[in-house]
């Protein structure tokens, strides 16, 4: 289901759909891991970070983010305050302990890890590594997942670069952009993972870029949200709202700087 579901609704992501739908089966697959799954998956908004964890919990839970084995955090609202932080590093552990013991195979999302203040995520740090036990409780069964906009810059330059040497953005490996992308978001001071122990002691088992997205992949989001409202596609239409998204670089125009974001909003304009 999850490999299916990503080959039907996620576009212009093929080191995603690989790395994800690899990492996720293994782990699942392996009956004596060695530390919980930590993927980080990084990009521009609209790329598909969000919709990629809403699938991975489905996959793996019959009521997906619904799910009381799903737990969601984002940065600003569970933990707004910098003076808080060391009050925000007791509750996160505490809820991580809690749940695990109730259910080892708990999902962890955390969102907006760009936006989260530095040093508060290491408060996790024992709970992802190689340890057997944690006073009584194992972790081992856990996943935990990080969405960020931190490192897209570089992840837009490496597409950039293919895409001026005539090269296809499938061609791109995960060994071309894995390295650059981890030490630019560990020395981003923007980023929650700012020289964070987590990157530092190899706990992130994968870096997963997200490219941004062409004029081609947005048609292709459009299209899938007409179909799945129920209506026949009007070219036109899909056309015309691919035609309203801005691009970048502003001289090549090959980026949708929203990537498929604002694809609901403006068909609510076009199909009301």
């Amino acid at each position: 289901a999850l490999q299916e579901n990503l080959d039907r609704k996620l576009f212009g992501q093929h080191l995603v759909n690989k790395v994800v739908v690899k990492a996720v089966k293994g782990f699942l697959n392996n009956t004596n891991a060695k530390k919980p799954l930590a993927l980080s998956l990084h990009g521009w908004t609209g790329t598909g970070k969000n919709f990629v964890s809403k699938i991975v919990a489905e996959s793996i839970y019959k009521r997906g983010l619904q799910s009381k084995y799903v737990h969601q955090f984002v940065a600003t609202l569970h933990f707004p305050h910098a003076h808080s932080i060391n009050l925000y590093k007791d509750q996160l552990q505490s809820w991580i302990r809690g749940n695990v013991s109730i259910c080892p195979r708990s999902l962890f999302i955390f969102d907006e890890m760009d936006k989260m203040h530095a040093g508060l995520i290491d408060s996790i740090k024992p709970f992802l590594d190689y340890y057997e036990l944690l006073d009584g409780v194992s972790y081992r069964q856990a996943i935990f997942i990080f969405l960020s906009n931190a490192g897209a810059e570089k992840i837009t330059e490496v597409a950039l670069d293919f895409w001026r040497n005539g090269r296809s953005r499938e061609d791109i490996q995960l060994t071309d952009i894995q390295n650059a992308l981890s030490v630019s978001v560990f020395n981003n001071k923007n980023s929650g993972f700012w020289h964070s122990t987590l990157i530092d002691r190899n706990l992130i088992d994968y870096f997963v870029p997200f490219l941004p997205l062409e004029y081609k992949h947005v048609k292709m989001c459009v299209r899938v949200e007409i179909e799945s409202r129920g209506y026949a596609v009007d070219e036109d239409i899909l056309t015309r709202i691919a035609d309203e998204m801005t691009y970048f670089p502003r001289e090549e125009r090959i980026y949708s700087d929203k990537g498929c974001k604002t694809v609901d909003a403006k068909l609510d304009y076009y199909y009301d």
